[in-house]
This record gives C-alpha cells, sequence and structure tokens, in this order.
C-alpha cells in the first residue's frame, strides 16, 4: 500500500466538513442538499477504499473517532458498538498533557508491568504508569492482600466481516443482531 493516498484523506475537505458532523442541522434547504451530496459522496469513497474493513473495524473496536469514517456517522458506530456489545475508552487527553491529579490507576496493569519488568526500579514503573512510586506500591500490596491476580475473561472480538455486516444493517436502519 506503499504510496497510496485514500479518498479520506485526498479528498479531507469532503470527509471533515461541518455538515457531516452528527450533531449539524442544516439551515437552509440548500444545505440540505449540500448535506446529502456530501453524505452520498463520502459513502461512495469509502465503498470503493481497499481498507475500508481495516478502518471501520478500528473505529468500531479500538477509537472513538468524531466525524465521517468508513461509511459511518459517529451515532451509527455507537450504535454498531450497541449491537456487538463493544466498549471503547475515550481518549485520555489528561495522559498526553501530563494531568494525573485525581486519577484512579489500573492495578492489574501495574502489576502486569510489575511482572513483566521484575529487575526495573519501581520508580520506573511509576513514571510509565503516571503516577507516584507509593501508588504502585499501594497498588501491588492491594493486588497481593487480594491472593494474586485473577485471570481477565478474555471477550471474543468481532470479525471485520461481522462488523461490516452490522454496519451495513445500521446504514439500512434494520434491526437484526449479528451472529457471534
Amino acid at each position: 500500500m506503499t504510496g497510496m493516498t485514500t479518498a479520506c484523506v485526498a479528498y479531507a475537505n469532503v470527509f471533515l466538513h461541518p455538515l457531516l458532523d452528527d450533531g449539524t442541522s442544516p439551515a437552509s434547504r440548500g444545505e440540505r442538499r449540500e448535506q446529502q451530496m456530501l453524505r452520498t459522496q463520502a459513502e461512495k469513497m469509502c465503498a470503493g477504499c481497499p481498507l475500508m474493513a481495516k478502518c471501520l473495524t478500528d473505529a468500531i473496536v479500538k477509537f472513538d473517532v468524531a466525524g465521517f469514517v468508513a461509511g459511518t456517522t459517529k451515532r451509527q458506530r455507537q450504535e454498531i458498538r450497541a449491537r456487538l456489545g463493544i466498549t471503547v475508552a475515550p481518549e485520555d487527553f489528561d495522559t498526553f498533557a501530563g494531568v494525573n491529579s485525581g486519577r484512579q490507576f489500573d492495578r492489574y496493569e501495574i502489576h502486569r508491568m510489575r511482572a513483566a519488568n521484575p529487575d526495573q526500579p519501581l520508580s520506573v514503573i511509576a513514571a510509565k504508569v503516571g503516577c507516584s512510586v507509593s501508588t504502585v506500591k499501594r497498588h501491588l500490596r492491594r493486588i497481593e492482600a487480594e491472593g494474586g491476580v485473577p485471570r481477565p475473561i478474555e471477550k471474543k472480538s468481532p470479525t471485520p466481516a461481522q462488523i461490516v455486516a452490522v454496519a451495513e444493517d445500521v446504514r439500512r436502519g434494520t434491526r437484526r443482531v449479528a451472529a457471534a
């Protein structure tokens, strides 16, 4: 795929147009026509894209993105997730900005990092997580007091084909639930 430019990149003015945002209501008949034309144009470009299934899968399973992506609106992607039982955590911009005050830390992730790096000082793990050494110690003690780490229940992710099928149902407005 080297050197290939997708339609969403080449025609960003279509995909990022304010009339394609979910919360935007056209103010006039002309804007309604323009919105429909933009949506139809974007849907056709997405439908012909060789990366469409991967893009849709990532937008459903990995990222809670805004705007028109992989032939779907944000509202449609929320419906697809609901039908498939998928939850996606919103981006944690506080972590990127270095703001950690009052945040809760996942003790199982701290334990996983400690188990993967037993020779590193706790200060290194604290720096990676973005908390204090005392927070790392507290979470490790809590896991030890609970008798170790329970095995997480692995939830099977839907296949790209299942996601595409549910997306087609959502776009058509049908209520069929995809088979797992």
